[in-house]
């Protein structure tokens, strides 16, 4: 299989004690670590949510609020169990939820065979990036271990939702699952 790794948005600031924490993050991050190291995927693309410079609609409000956030570059860097390996790979930084809003990534979606998600948020960047992978008729793998939440029960509606998509559109499967048979 022609696998491409999409690695979205683990940036320090998904971290413990951080403004935007996700539960479990380091697990996840440690997964992904893994799953790069296996060299199962052809290829892996990181993102990062940056805000954009002028925002428009919501997004002018999102990032008033989150003001603290866009100006620390530290938080917005990807998180250390990754950042050795973001930096062997293709980096791209967002503005919007949609990892296939970035034009490089959704060329690289296309030409795969399918997309393995990982990262954060599951209810935000993830899903958001999975429903445009399933309206461009892309199919994607959804690692249970790979993703994280801001909370378990945005996680468990968020695979619930995966689980609506599946197994046509969307695979679910464990980390350990797809790296020994994927």
């Amino acid at each position: 299989m022609n696998d491409l790794l999409l690695v979205i948005d683990m940036q320090n600031v998904y971290t413990k004690g951080q403004k935007w924490e996700c539960v479990g993050i380091e697990n996840v991050a440690e997964n992904i670590r893994n799953i790069i190291l296996s060299k199962k995927c052809d290829k892996v693309i990181f993102t990062r949510y940056i805000s954009a410079k002028t925002p428009k609609g919501n997004w002018r409000v999102y990032n008033h609020i989150n003001s603290d956030v866009n100006k620390n570059e530290w938080v917005n860097e990807i998180v250390p169990q990754l950042r050795e390996i973001s930096e062997q790979n293709p980096v791209y930084s967002k503005n919007v939820y949609s990892s296939l809003a970035v034009s490089e990534i959704y060329k690289a979606a296309c030409d795969a065979d399918r997309v393995i998600i990982t990262g954060v948020v599951a209810e935000c960047c993830v899903l958001s990036t999975i429903f445009q992978l399933v309206d461009a008729g892309i199919e994607a793998v959804y690692l249970t271990e790979g993703v994280a939440s801001s909370c378990d029960e945005k996680k468990k509606a968020v695979q619930l939702i995966v689980e609506g998509l599946s197994p046509l559109h969307v695979k679910i499967m464990s980390v350990e699952k797809y790296l020994h048979q994927g």
